[in-house]
């Protein structure tokens, strides 16, 4: 089981665009090419709760005693719900060698070499929960750093801003935060663990029941519950089932729970409940009920942690720590006479998460219609219970399995409040205006909603739903997709599904698209050409085909190379498309929906890659046959210059339907409005033409001045910003009195004089001043 706990997690690079999967080896999480190695160097592991972070680091710090990451003499790792209560204060010197170790002689000697060379130290801060704040910290006011008490914020401060050891190594694990990035201006590196995939789960749980008796039927029997086996993601959920099901089976039961909240209320009753009289009963239910008053209070200031002397009374502590919900640990002490503090944390984030939502549920001072604020689908005013993210889940759980027989054994609430209960959640989502809901508040509320098993409830959500659902930028767990999809079945509309940028793994896409009831989706090109290989691989030609004729690429917007090779994946797709089609059914010829509607392709990817990814979309451009709009104008400027534009200019002939071409910004001179001029009439349907803010003179005005008769589709040609001056207006002027179809000229330059210009309007007012 232990060795199960320190499997391989996949570790996964963040950019800033995007969020794309490589799996790197822990020997690279420490390497950062182009940085100066006497500077701090920080780098932040991400992930939800239960990911393995804490599994990670302590594998980091066994590594390092075996021999690796030579390039550390010292090892630092701190639990930062231990560190970070706010009563403590530390010199850098006690949290080094107090805290996490005490020399047995030499202290003094040992931190002076580590201020000297502060290259050879890593300092891992695992959990630390205040990351997206540090900006903000109080200044560290830490002169000497042997002897100056901070708080723990003012510590990191220093250490983060190189006023403390600077030239070290900081590690940091957090959870994922909506607006982390922008704060984090000295991060060096960012990594997210991702959890468990389906094969990595079925692995698992085979380690953890290998020496078992029920080695054979576990698997089968967490898979056959599909929800559980979703779970199974998060390493810490897979060992509950899997603790769990080892229960299951050596009471000779033949199925899991259905939802969490049954699984944990299971385990709390196995963990507590089991073989115990009556008087011992009713004791047990008086300390979960403190307990989890406790986990409410600790929860609501975003803590986990707290000293030991706080803990209502001795029975309490002794019981949590006996069951394993509690883990103690010692304070380090400012000097030796000074007598040893210690504090207690909850064992594991889920545990006091299901401790809050029962105190929630118990709490006589509470009424039944003010539980409702405590769930997170509520309107954008309210602040959600972020931090306990299951607990709102196991709130409304709870209130549908009051009656229960493993509920009935952890309370001794009468049935009459739990009918209230209920019939406040279900008064409560009738009056809930669904349609109104961001995405994020949607997707919970349908798992709440989920965890209730309520058919009414579950029923009432999926007739609700609108016909466009959009989850774009929303993290969709394997759970989550596991709801949604349940929820989707149940109702009779059509629906579209936006899933980009919502890190849905393959088995998800493709439960989701294989509704017959989702008619199109948008998920991420690269996920999707993923699943569509694995289908053409595994022969399953008919959802093949079903799945591409629901994707929707139009509009696609292409921001960095990775796109541009994404989109080259999918006209190679095609061609494979046509051999699947061409054996399945006898056709010659297919193609993919996609490709064949893709209307407008934005292109931006700045000055350092643009012309490398321009002259890549070159060679597919043809590949899009109704393409109407092609922009190349961005903010940052995609600069292809005139190679980009003698590039463009050559597939002209190609795109037969294209209306509108934006080419401002892009550092263009004659030499490519030249090229450009020559093969433009070949576009027999463009409408307008903007060549605004790039470098074209009175030669390129000349050479366009000269082809504007022979485009008798264009409408509205932009040459504004340019370097044209009074003399290539005036040949474009006079070019316009041939074009009939034209309806308006920009052309306003700094480099012709107004009185030039306004002639020229008064002559033909077409021109725009």
């Amino acid at each position: 089981k232990n060795s199960a706990k320190a499997m391989e997690k996949e570790l996964v690079t963040c950019t800033l665009q995007e969020k794309e999967k490589t799996a790197i080896d822990r020997s690279q999480i420490f390497q950062i090419p182009h940085r100066k190695d006497l500077e701090t160097k920080v780098i932040v592991v991400l992930g939800k709760a239960g990911m393995g972070k804490s599994i990670l680091v302590q594998k980091i710090c066994q590594d390092w005693s075996n021999g690796e990451f030579s390039q550390f003499e010292f090892v630092f790792w701190f639990d930062c719900k231990q560190i970070s209560l706010p009563e403590k204060q530390y010199s850098l010197k006690e949290l080094l060698l107090e805290f996490f170790v005490k020399p047995q002689e030499g202290s003094k000697e040992i931190f002076e070499y580590m201020l000297q060379n502060p290259d050879k130290v890593l300092l891992i801060f695992d959990g630390f929960k205040g990351l997206h704040d540090h900006e903000n910290f109080p200044r560290c006011s830490a002169n000497q750093p042997e002897k100056d008490l901070c708080s723990i914020k003012e510590l990191l401060s220093g250490l983060i801003q190189k006023k403390i050891l600077n030239g070290c190594t900081l590690l940091f694990t957090a959870r994922p935060k909506d607006k982390l990035y922008q704060y984090m201006s000295k991060v060096d590196k960012t990594i997210e663990i991702v959890g468990f995939s389906p094969q990595q789960r079925e692995l698992y749980i085979t380690k953890y029941f290998e020496e078992s008796i029920y080695c054979d039927c576990a698997l089968k029997l967490i898979k056959e519950c599909e929800y559980l086996f979703s779970h199974c993601y998060s390493p810490v959920m897979c060992r509950f089932v899997c603790f769990l099901c080892e229960t299951v089976l050596e009471t000779g039961e033949k199925s899991l729970p259905s939802t969490l909240t049954e699984v944990f209320l299971k385990f709390f009753q196995q963990k507590i409940m089991f073989l115990q009289t009556d008087v011992a009963t009713t004791q047990n239910q008086e300390n979960l009920a403190t307990l989890a008053r406790v986990a409410w209070c600790l929860g609501e200031k975003h803590q986990s942690a707290m000293k030991s002397d706080l803990i209502p009374s001795k029975e309490v502590k002794e019981f949590a720590l006996k069951y394993g919900f509690f883990l103690p640990f010692a304070f380090p002490r400012h000097s030796d006479s000074e007598e040893e503090e210690f504090g207690c944390t909850f064992s594991d984030f889920v545990i006091q998460n299901f401790l809050c939502a029962l105190h929630l549920l118990l709490a006589e001072e509470l009424k039944d219609k003010n539980l409702t604020k405590y769930l997170s689908f509520l309107s954008k005013k309210k602040k959600p219970y972020n931090w306990l993210d299951l607990m709102p889940r196991f709130l409304a759980g709870l209130m549908f399995l009051q009656d229960d027989p493993c509920f009935c054994s952890l309370s001794n609430e009468d049935e009459k409040q739990s009918t209230k209960k209920q019939k406040t959640l279900l008064k409560y989502i009738r009056r809930l205006q669904i349609d109104t809901l961001c995405p994020e508040r949607l997707l919970e509320l349908l798992c709440c909603v989920y965890e209730t098993q309520n058919n009414y409830l579950l029923q009432h959500v999926a007739l609700r739903l609108e016909p466009k659902l959009s989850f774009l930028g929303i993290a969709l767990t394997p759970p989550d997709v596991h709801v949604l999809h349940c929820i989707l079945k149940r109702s009779r509309k059509e629906f579209s599904l936006d899933l980009q940028n919502s890190s849905i793994d393959m088995q998800g896409l493709q439960a989701l698209v294989s509704l017959r009831n989702v008619t199109s989706f948008r998920a991420s090109l690269s996920d999707t050409v993923r699943l569509w290989k694995s289908l053409e691989q595994t022969k399953d030609y008919e959802l093949l085909k079903a799945s591409t004729e629901k994707f929707v690429l139009d509009p696609f917007k292409a921001k960095t190379m990775k796109d541009i090779s994404d989109l080259c994946d999918l006209v190679e797709m095609q061609e494979k498309m046509m051999n699947c089609v061409q054996e399945a059914s006898g056709c010659t010829s297919y193609e993919i929906p996609a490709i064949r509607n893709l209307r407008k392709l934005e292109f931006a990817l700045g000055p350092a890659c643009g012309l490398q990814g321009l002259l890549k979309l070159m060679k597919i451009l043809a590949a899009f046959p109704s393409l109407q709009h092609l922009d190349l104008d961005a903010l940052s400027e995609n600069g292809i210059g005139d190679e980009g534009a003698k590039s463009l200019s050559e597939v002209f002939p190609t795109l037969t339907s294209l209306e509108t071409l934006n080419l401002s910004q892009n550092k263009i001179t004659d030499v490519g409005a030249e090229n450009l001029a020559a093969a433009l009439p070949s576009l027999s349907s463009l409408k307008t033409l903007s060549l605004y803010n790039n470098n074209i003179c009175d030669f390129g005005a000349e050479n366009l001045a000269k082809v504007l008769p022979a485009m008798t589709s264009l409408r509205v040609l932009d040459v504004q910003y340019n370097k044209i001056t009074g003399v290539g207006a005036q040949q474009l002027t006079d070019s316009l009195r041939k074009c009939p179809h034209m309806k308006n000229l920009v052309m306003w330059n700094p480099t012709i004089p107004y009185g030039v210009l306004e002639h020229l309007h008064q002559l033909d007012s077409r021109i725009s001043v």
